[in-house]
């Protein structure tokens, strides 16, 4: 059943921040969306034509908000490019943008007043919905913003195209908008001058803060919202192609709600054609989750959530925190396996990993790179037929942008030759116990443990101690792919 109440194992209750005190929980909804795409999106067309295919789009909205509504949900969440697709260039994209006030400045709610501005029909439709399913709405569209050429910063055609989601209250009020910042590829917008750090307020749970996909893998305004300003509920809009064996979709989710503890509710598109697909409603210790290669269909989940009071930012940790360290246990012993282990390399995610091969019934590895050390002890069950790899990345990633990983990945590989360990795998039928752990300079580390067809699964035990961060899984009930820490040193991007 999609519907069902999720379970946690801490929930930090505080009346005096959350503005609905004796209710803790409520029901969200996201919803994984099939674009009807665009053709001939580099082509420019009219207003009309672009209205007419948003509509269609539109229509299925309306219609999962019906939905979505007739199942108790108080919010739902819409994907990044969900209204008109992908691939425009930027004067294509521009029948479908749309000019907006900003919701601090001016109160506005689209569906009481259509005719305040200009050439904002999907505005009004959308604030229509939320005010008829008395339900929140967030939504990502294209913004188009005048500018003066005495702004150096504006473009030649003599205005600013924003990645842009808004979010609409349950009477349909346009109460907040964010120009997304960290841009992938998308020609036909510009990044915002200044990063944008975007929190509204609910009647039901209190506060959220939202971004846009490609913004998930840099502190700015990503971890910003979480650290600096105490937020525990996210909105995730996002256009995802998945990228395994360790950014797809659902796995990296899954991952950052964990290492955050929040509340995080992800709408990716639905175009197995091009790789994309995996949506979530993911709470500190559970997760409803939708990835799906086999058909074109979208896909609403509706997910009962606790609420989650926002954090004291003078109280949350900013260095790696010290607690006593079970994972190294005594018993443990030097280096050691059944078969001693080869070093390699090969690429991975476009970076070149240092791996050691597990190929034995049990051991204990190590393998190095640079000052990260990544060790793991493992235990394999009957079968020990595929060749898994320990791999090591310490250093710049500079595919698409330029940020600083540190990377410990047990990964099974694609085929029997060392030349396919970290290439894409989806299957797998070892079962395999084990420890992970490494000596991360960051304190930001996302745990990851994905099973066979794409299950996942959370650590029994993970935190820091002796200066690594460590996970343990034993009992997996499918073959591991992958049991990974994807860390980022943001200080050095």
């Amino acid at each position: 059943m999609e519907t069902f109440r999720l379970k946690w194992l801490l929930l930090v209750w505080q009346c005096s921040v959350i503005p609905v005190c004796g209710r803790d929980v409520y029901t969200a909804a996201v919803y994984e969306h099939n674009t009807v795409l665009n053709p001939t999106s580099w082509t420019p067309s009219t207003r009309q034509a672009a209205l007419r295919h948003m509509g269609e789009n539109l229509d299925i909205y309306q219609e999962q908000v019906l939905a979505a509504h007739k199942r108790g949900a108080k919010i739902i969440v819409f994907p990044e490019d969900g209204l008109y697709g992908f691939n425009f260039s930027r004067d294509s994209v521009f029948p479908y943008l749309e000019p907006m006030p900003d919701p601090t400045v001016t109160k506005w709610n689209p569906c009481l007043h259509p005719t305040a501005f200009d050439n904002t029909e999907v505005l009004h439709r959308l604030s229509c919905m939320a005010k008829n399913s008395s339900m929140y709405l967030i939504a990502n569209m294209g913004e188009r913003q005048p500018c003066n050429h005495s702004d150096h910063g504006c473009p030649s055609d003599g205005r600013y195209q924003f990645n842009t989601n808004v979010v609409f209250d349950a009477e349909g009020a346009l109460i907040a908008k964010y120009h997304k910042q960290n841009l992938f590829f998308e020609v036909a917008f510009n990044t915002p001058k200044t990063v944008q750090h975007v929190i509204f307020n609910t009647s039901f749970a209190g506060s959220f803060g939202i971004f846009t996909c490609f913004d998930i893998l840099f502190y700015e305004p990503t971890v910003s919202l979480i650290e600096n300003y105490g937020v525990k509920q996210i909105i995730f809009t996002t256009a995802w192609f998945n990228l395994l064996p360790l950014l797809s979709a659902v796995e990296f989710q899954q991952a950052f709600a964990t290492a955050f503890s929040i509340n995080l509710f992800a709408a990716n598109l639905h175009h197995p054609e091009y790789n994309m697909t995996g949506s979530g409603i993911y709470t500190p210790s559970d997760s409803l989750y939708y990835y799906n290669m086999e058909n074109n269909k979208g896909k609403l989940l509706v997910a009962e959530v606790p609420v989650i009071a926002p954090s004291n930012v003078h109280s949350l940790e900013m260095s790696k925190p010290q607690i006593t360290s079970p994972f190294i246990e005594r018993n443990i012993g030097p280096l050691t396996s059944d078969d001693s282990g080869s070093i390699f390399h090969t690429m991975m995610m476009y970076d070149n990993y240092t791996f050691i091969s597990v190929t034995g019934k049990k051991g204990n590895l190590q393998v190095c790179s640079n000052i990260l050390c990544c060790h793991v002890a493992y235990e394999r069950g009957n079968t020990t037929s595929s060749l898994y790899a320990l791999g090591v990345f310490d250093g710049f990633h500079t595919r698409a942008a330029i940020f600083y990983l540190q990377v410990c990945a047990l990964v099974k590989c694609a085929g029997s030759s060392y030349d396919t360990c970290g290439q894409s795998v989806t299957t797998a039928t070892d079962i395999v116990d084990f420890t992970l752990w490494g000596n991360f300079s960051t304190h930001h580390v996302y745990p990851e443990i994905l099973a066979s067809e794409m299950k996942l699964y959370h650590a029994d035990t993970r935190g820091w101690g002796d200066n690594n961060y460590y996970m343990t899984k034993k009992r997996m009930s499918a073959g591991l792919v992958t049991a990974a820490f994807y860390g980022r040193w943001y200080e050095k991007d």
